[in-house]
């Protein structure tokens, strides 16, 4: 392709690679441009950012609006929980599911309680114990599962 069959500003058809590079802001746009080497007589390529017309702050890069942020529902919402949870996990009286998760997960790792042979496998301490019903192991996939009793509905 030559350099003359390209007009300025054009937006030219590159590969994929190139088209999906990071994400642009909602405030501009990015051309590209060709333009002919010098004396080389080869083809380089620059990227200019201009700002977009009437591209508002509620708007993404295409012009529509930004979606509205939904309430939390499913595993995200904090429910109520019970006392030998809210012990565990410092008093709070409602608490979603995923921070549950992420407590137990954090007092898990800092405590090292994972089995050195198989980590799979949870070696529970007495503050484990009250919450998963007083078992010594616990298989990390059964983690969850034993805190159904912990979440009223």
């Amino acid at each position: 392709m030559s350099a003359t069959a390209i007009r300025s500003g054009e937006l030219l058809a590159f590969p994929a690679a190139l088209r999906r590079g990071a994400p642009v802001s909602a405030a501009s746009f990015v051309s590209f441009r060709m333009r002919a080497a010098a004396a080389a007589g080869r083809v380089a390529v620059r990227v200019v950012a201009a700002a977009a017309e009437g591209a508002g702050a509620d708007a993404d890069a295409g012009g529509k609006p930004k979606p509205k942020k939904r309430a939390a529902s499913g595993i995200m919402k904090p429910k109520p929980i019970s006392p030998e949870l809210r012990e565990f996990v410092g008093g709070a009286e409602e608490l979603p599911r995923t921070e549950a998760l992420k407590i137990i997960w954090a007092h898990i790792k800092g405590n090292n309680l994972q089995d050195p042979a198989n980590k799979k496998i949870i070696v529970c301490d007495d503050k484990l114990k009250k919450i998963f019903g007083g078992r010594d192991r616990v298989g990390f996939l059964e983690i969850s599962g034993l805190l159904n009793p912990h979440f009223q509905k």
